[in-house]
């Protein structure tokens, strides 16, 4: 099976939701984003966001991490199945990052995933292409973070 065969083109699927607690954000901005409004919830309120929250990129590794439990799931759901899970490898690369709105303390945000298009690559018989856009949302449906990313999949 390849993932063009598994999930149709424009097909929205829900990857899963992260909770960025206080804990989590502060945890996240000391190793990786120590700016004030991602480490210290007073001087945050004086800050443009008006209060502690996650750094963008604390949002696109929670989208990461939804989907690696997903698709880790997804591929024992497809194999107890008796189906073949495609074979996904790494990613060469993201366009279009946008962070839309701050994820403030106590947000859960709620990521997908929609297949936009799967092509071979001629260069490389054997692998796939995979264009897919990977989104995360608020309980309302507010938009906090979108990106697209492509991914090698081996046929």
């Amino acid at each position: 099976m390849i993932m063009a065969e598994r999930y149709a083109s424009g097909e929205k699927t829900e990857i899963g939701s992260y909770l960025f607690t206080a804990e989590r954000i502060v945890h996240f901005a000391e190793r990786f984003d120590p700016q004030r409004f991602h480490l210290d919830a007073e001087a945050a309120k004086s800050s443009l966001f008006g209060g502690l929250c996650a750094s963008g990129w604390h949002t696109c590794a929670a989208w990461m991490k939804t989907f690696v439990a997903y698709w880790s799931a997804e591929c024992v759901r497809l194999a107890s199945e008796g189906i073949k899970p495609p074979k996904l490898g790494p990613s060469p690369g993201f366009t279009k990052l946008q962070w839309l709105r701050p994820v403030f303390a106590d947000e859960e945000v709620t990521y997908s995933v929609t297949l936009l298009s799967s092509r071979p690559l001629v260069s490389r018989p054997g692998r796939r292409l995979n264009t897919i856009f990977c989104e995360g949302v608020l309980a309302d449906g507010t938009p906090v973070v979108r990106f697209e990313s492509t991914v090698i999949e081996f046929e």
